[in-house]
């Protein structure tokens, strides 16, 4: 009777102990982005409320997502320049607009750069509005 208990909590330890190394070895990628940080890459020059950036790869994300989750950065790839932060409003992704498409241009004319109208995180519903 106490080989069979012994084997049981033996059976049960290394269960538990297989199950935490599974969870601590999960991939970064299916912790949740609170910040639902954006690498996005421009071939054109692009506008945002105030500014006009050249083409090249930025970083669209929500710095406080918890207290302000109305205020986006954009950033370059890097991190190490902003170029944009500002409060936006809410705004529904619009029909007929693909899960995967993270940024609405609006209309201008060739010869400036085109001003992004809203930036919605990749598989949400709502993004960020801006407003010029």
């Amino acid at each position: 009777m106490f080989t069979g208990m012994f084997t049981h909590k033996l059976l049960y330890t290394v269960a538990a102990v297989a199950l935490l190394g599974v969870l601590a070895s999960a991939p970064a990628g299916a912790v949740f982005n609170s910040h639902r940080t954006t690498y996005l890459t421009f071939s054109k020059p692009f506008g945002l409320p105030g500014v006009s950036l050249p083409a090249g790869t930025y970083t669209f994300e929500l710095p406080d997502p918890d207290a302000a989750w109305n205020l986006v950065r954009v950033l370059s790839r890097d991190h190490h320049k902003v170029y944009y932060a500002g409060v936006k409003q809410i705004s529904q992704r619009p029909a007929g607009t693909g899960q995967n498409v993270s940024t609405v241009p609006s209309a201008a004319p060739t010869n400036i750069p085109t001003p992004v109208k809203a930036w919605y995180p990749q598989d949400e519903q709502t993004g960020r509005q801006f407003i010029y």
